[in-house]
C-alpha cells in the first residue's frame, strides 16, 4: 500500500520526523528530520545579515571547540 502524500505528512508528523526519513532518506547530515533544529535555522535565515553572521561564526566556534575537547 502506498499512502498519499498528505497521509505521509501527517505520519511525519505524528512520528516527529519528515517524509524523507520515512522513505528511507537517513543521511544522518540531513538535519531536516529535527525539526527543532530546523526551525532554529529558519529563524537564523530571518535575521538581518550582521546578526546572522555573528550567530553562525558563535555556532562555528562552539563547533571547533567542541571536536578539539574530542581529541
Amino acid at each position: 500500500m502506498t499512502p498519499s502524500i498528505d497521509a505521509a505528512k501527517k505520519l511525519a508528523d505524528i512520528l516527529d520526523t519528515t517524509v524523507g526519513f520515512l522513505l528511507g532518506e537517513t543521511d544522518e547530515s540531513n538535519l531536516f528530520k529535527d525539526k527543532k533544529m530546523l526551525q532554529r535555522l529558519q529563524d537564523i535565515t530571518k535575521l538581518p545579515e550582521q546578526e546572522r553572521n555573528s550567530i553562525l561564526l558563535t555556532v562555528d566556534h562552539f563547533i571547533k571547540a567542541s571536536k578539539i575537547n574530542l581529541i
